[in-house]
């Protein structure tokens, strides 16, 4: 029998609820946590989730949230896409990244790219990659009419893309069917190197490509160098949205239309492994420009940007770096369910050098994997008509407006990045957030959370190294991989890390728990626990602890094992010469003989650098 739809309840036999009364449960529950007498709003509001630039993920979003209409689908203000039919028809460009120098390796790992999956090639030359007289050695074989070729050339991008322009020539490719993009960012460029290029050669490009090259792109603007200096997604937008207006001013004084500059312009940005914040700043990016082009005076249809997302190279991790197949994954879903039109997947092991044939082929199989198996590209806009969604996507565009504007008060991009207001603005947000990684509030599993000290480390060919002297690069990694290394410093002088003995009060079941702990916190620092053979006291430890050959001690319990022993058994391992007597947990006061607590939320980098010393561990 079929069932009218109308008769369909997808809520019956559950009884009609709403937002208080929601509020009222929750605030039960967390008063039986601890948490005491809350209101309904102020229980929302203690579930809620602290991101950046200020926004927050509010535990339950409902249809009365007042998110705007973000339209349908290829249509301004194109926040669900800017392609009616999305990715439908044959999912996003796969886009794979290469900056090796040597050209015929080169041309062998390009060629095996696009036999293998790979549609558009991103190709670093000049500094940090190919030699730009070398380019048409690496192409060889490449069909450029098939074949987008973008280019990254840093400041030597007028000679990279003259190269370029010569070799469709060359090849008797039309140039209406050339395809591609030149690169050309004088002011990314400036960002990332410190270098002043001026605007005049790329507009030249553009002018000309806009003239005779309809399937290629002169210009870029790369969101890249905030993002890797450690900025915020609003950060990124706004940077990214002051860039390209500076580009649109410049190109419509050169005489090209709005529509005709507009069109010369793709847009760069990282994803990272928050998924949903990375589907909502592609949204909002898009959102963002749509109304710089109406404002502009542009038609609705030219107003679609054009996005080329890349996984964040911020987020991977020079230590189990296996792992970072799983966070470019989730980068590259959220990448192809925000929109963007391009995708690169960085290889797991781009953070240790020149990535090796297998990296590439899990980078270049992880679009194909979320198209052609996973089917991510049938659904437009996935994450459409989500209220979170929708209200995160409002809320960064709202951030990155601001942002935005404030750029523009200090007199557009090229100002705030010489007079340092981007740098200094970055620089703030990247020492709130490096507080959080670390506290290991943002953990890095295999580095601050679960590493493993044997394991085998991966070890490549050294890269080029990227040009520099601009806004820094980081990576989530950084303060304790500095860590990792003094340790592998002293394993690779002494034939020993530095060690940690872990003094066990009680029986297994009352001390596994901060057991565990304190051995997780101490390898994340390359201190080797050491444990003893099984709980000690006061009259076993000063034995424990010598054979064990460590330099600190922690003690391991349960509060009721210290409130009896932690005091004797702390100065026994002073007295037999721990340089330092931690203890796992937060207590009210530290007992005798205890010189530091060790806890969930405490500053972990702090107190691994502490530890290194105390054992003289150089820097």
């Amino acid at each position: 029998m079929t069932v009218p739809p109308d008769d369909l309840s997808l809520a019956g036999g559950f009884p009609p609820g709403d937002l208080e009364q929601w509020r009222a449960l929750a605030a039960g529950v967390l008063k039986k946590a601890g948490a005491g007498e809350l209101t309904g709003a102020e229980a929302e509001e203690r579930l809620a989730t602290r991101l950046p630039d200020g926004l927050s993920a509010r535990p339950l979003y409902t249809a009365e949230g007042g998110h705007p209409l973000p339209g349908p689908p290829g249509f301004p203000p194109f926040v669900r896409g800017g392609r009616p039919e999305g990715a439908v028809l044959g999912g996003w460009q796969v886009r794979q990244r290469h900056a090796d120098p040597v050209p015929a390796r080169l041309n062998e790992a390009l060629l095996t790219d696009l036999e293998l999956g790979v549609a558009a090639l991103w190709l670093v030359v000049g500094e940090g990659g190919l030699p730009v007289a070398e380019l048409p050695a690496a192409l060889d074989g490449v069909l450029l009419d098939l074949a987008p070729v973008v280019l990254d050339a840093g400041a030597e991008f007028g000679p990279a893309a003259r190269e370029l322009l010569a070799l469709f020539a060359a090849r008797g490719v039309a140039p209406g069917a050339a395809l591609g993009g030149l690169g050309a960012d004088p002011l990314g460029v400036r960002a990332a190197t410190g270098r002043d290029v001026a605007l005049t050669e790329a507009v030249e490009l553009a002018v000309r490509c806009a003239r005779a090259y309809p399937g290629v792109r002169a210009l870029v603007v790369d969101g890249l160098p905030y993002h890797e200096a450690g900025g915020s997604p609003a950060q990124e937008l706004g940077c990214s949205l002051a860039t390209g207006v500076a580009y649109l001013r410049a190109l419509t004084g050169a005489g090209l239309t709005v529509d005709e500059a507009l069109g010369q312009l793709e847009f760069r940005y990282a994803v990272d492994a928050d998924q949903f914040l990375g589907i909502a700043k592609l949204r909002a990016a898009r959102r963002l420009w749509a109304r710089v082009a109406e404002v502009s005076g542009a038609t609705p249809a030219a107003g679609a940007q054009r996005q080329h997302a890349v996984t964040s190279r911020v987020m991977m991790t020079r230590r189990d770096p296996w792992v970072n197949m799983l966070r470019t994954t989730v980068a590259c879903l959220a990448a192809g369910v925000g929109g963007a039109d391009a995708v690169t997947v960085l290889p797991f092991d781009e953070a240790l050098g020149r990535s090796d044939g297998f990296a590439r082929r899990i980078a270049r199989n992880t679009s194909t994997i979320l198209v052609a198996e996973s089917h991510l590209g049938r659904v437009i806009d996935p994450a459409g008509g989500s209220w979170y969604v929708e209200a995160l996507t409002e809320e960064l565009a709202t951030a990155a407006w601001a942002w935005f504007q404030e750029v523009e008060a200090a007199g557009g991009q090229a100002a705030a990045l010489a007079s340092g207001l981007v740098e200094e603005r970055l620089a703030e947000t990247w020492a709130a957030r490096s507080r959080r990684l670390a506290t290991r509030r943002e953990p890095i599993t295999g580095v601050s959370e679960f590493p493993l000290l044997d394991e085998e480390p991966v070890v490549r060919e050294p890269a080029p190294p990227a040009p520099g002297g601009g806004l820094p690069r980081v990576r989530r990694d950084d303060a304790f991989e500095a860590l990792r290394a003094r340790s592998d410093a002293a394993l690779a002088a002494t034939g020993r890390r530095p060690a940690v003995f872990l003094a066990t009060l009680g029986p297994v079941a009352a001390h596994t728990a901060r057991a565990t702990f304190a051995a997780n916190l101490f390898q994340a620092g390359g201190v080797e626990p050491v444990r003893a053979a099984g709980p000690v006291d006061p009259a076993t430890v000063a034995a424990e602890f010598r054979a064990s050959g460590a330099g600190l001690a922690c003690l391991c319990g349960a509060d009721a094992a210290y409130a009896e022993q932690a005091a004797e058994v702390a100065t026994a391992l002073a007295e037999a010469g721990a340089r330092r007597v931690y203890l796992a947990g937060r207590l009210p006061e530290r007992p005798a003989g205890v010189d530091e607590l060790v806890f969930l939320g405490g500053d972990a980098a702090a107190t691994l650098d502490g530890a290194l010393e105390l054992m003289g561990v150089a820097r």
